[in-house]
C-alpha cells in the first residue's frame, strides 16, 4: 500500500487524478494540499472539499499557496481551460466540511515526519508547497520515498511547452519554487509534456466513464465537457491529452513509462523563463531526476478506466 499526499491545484484534470487516487486499490491518501494555479486558493481548496465529501474520501484537506514564492509567467487564473470555478463551471453547495488549521507545507512536513520513506508525494500543480515545505524542513528528501511531478517539458516526441514555446504551466508558475525542488536531493521523476501529449481522452472514453463508472465516472464526464471544449477551439479536435492522471499512473504502473535519469533546474528569468533543462548524470551534480521519455498510451487509459470503473468495490 502506497501512502500517498496529493499537492493539487484542483482544476479539472487533477480531479480525474484524485479520483484515480481514490480508487486505485494499492493507494493510501493521506492529505490533499491545495495551491493556486488552475483556479485560486479559494477555489482549489472548495473543489477538493466538495469532492472530498461526494465521493466519501477520509483524507483531510490542507490548504497551501495561494501564490508564487516570486511572480511566475501566469498573470491571471486559465478559466478559458478550467472554467471561473476551476471544475468546468458546473455547480454545487458549498461543502459542509471545513479545511484543517494546520499550513499546507506544515501538513507535508508533519506527515513525512510520522511516515519517514514510507510517502509518495504527487505533485500536479505548482511547487510553491514543496518548496515552502523544504523551508520548513531541509532533512525533507531523507523523510520523503519519492515525488512524482506533472510539469515540464523535454522536447521529447515533439513536445515542448504549452504557455511559452519552452515553458509548461506548472513549472512557467512559479518557476522559482521548481527550480528549488528539482535542485534539491529529493528523488523526483517528472512526468511532463513528453509523456502527456502523448496520452489522449477521446469523448468515447468519457462516454464509457460515464457509462460505466457509477457516479465518479458521471462526474468525470460532467467537468469534461468544458476540458473538451477548450481543447475543440484550441487544436480544432475534441480530445483532450491526460496530464495530472499520468503522474498517478507513474506511482501505480513504472513499468508502462520509459524514463532517463539525471538533474534538472529551471530558467527562473529571462526569455526562457520556466523552461526545464536536463542534464545527463555525468555532468555534475546529484542526478536526483528521473524524467518520463515515452509512455505505452494504451495501457494507461486503460489502468484509468478500470480503477474508476471498478471503484464502487473499494472499501
Amino acid at each position: 500500500m502506497k501512502k500517498v499526499i496529493f499537492d493539487t491545484d484542483v482544476g479539472i484534470d487533477d480531479a480525474m487524478a484524485l479520483l484515480f487516487l481514490h480508487y486505485a486499490p494499492a493507494v493510501d491518501l493521506l492529505a490533499i494540499v491545495t495551491g493556486f494555479g488552475n483556479a485560486s486558493i479559494e477555489n482549489t481548496t472548495r473543489n477538493s472539499l466538495h469532492i472530498k465529501e461526494s465521493f466519501d474520501i477520509r483524507a483531510p484537506v490542507y490548504v497551501g499557496a495561494a501564490g508564487p514564492i516570486t511572480p511566475g509567467l501566469a498573470v491571471a487564473f486559465p478559466d478559458f481551460v478550467h472554467g471561473a470555478n476551476g471544475l468546468g463551471d458546473i455547480t454545487f453547495e458549498n461543502p459542509a466540511g471545513c479545511a484543517e488549521q494546520t499550513a499546507g507545507a506544515q501538513a507535508i512536513v508533519d506527515l513525512a515526519r510520522q511516515h519517514p520513506q514510507q510517502i509518495s508525494i504527487i505533485a500536479v500543480g505548482r511547487l510553491t508547497n514543496l518548496a515552502l515545505a523544504l523551508e520548513l524542513c531541509p532533512e525533507l528528501p531523507e523523510l520523503v520515498r519519492e515525488l512524482v511531478v506533472m510539469g515540464g517539458a523535454f522536447g521529447y516526441n515533439g513536445h515542448s511547452g504549452n504557455v511559452t514555446a519552452q515553458a509548461e504551466a506548472n513549472i512557467a508558475g512559479d518557476p522559482v519554487a521548481a527550480d528549488r525542488v528539482f535542485g534539491s536531493e529529493l528523488r523526483i521523476t517528472i512526468v511532463g509534456l513528453d509523456v502527456t501529449e502523448e496520452t489522449i481522452a477521446t469523448p468515447a472514453f468519457f462516454d464509457n466513464l460515464r457509462k460505466n463508472g457509477a457516479e465518479a465516472g458521471q462526474f468525470i464526464h460532467r467537468i469534461s465537457r468544458c476540458y473538451l471544449d477548450f481543447h475543440l477551439k484550441l487544436n480544432g479536435t475534441c480530445q483532450c491529452p491526460v496530464h495530472d492522471s499520468s503522474a498517478v499512473g507513474y506511482l501505480l504502473r513504472p513499468d508502462i513509462f520509459v524514463t532517463r535519469q539525471g538533474r534538472v533546474r529551471v530558467a527562473t528569468d529571462g526569455a526562457n523563463q520556466g523552461q526545464t533543462i536536463f542534464y545527463e548524470p555525468d555532468s555534475g551534480g546529484v542526478a536526483n531526476c528521473r524524467i518520463c521519455t515515452a509512455v505505452n498510451a494504451e495501457a494507461l487509459l486503460a489502468l484509468y478506466t478500470s480503477t474508476i470503473c471498478s471503484g464502487r468495490n473499494k472499501a
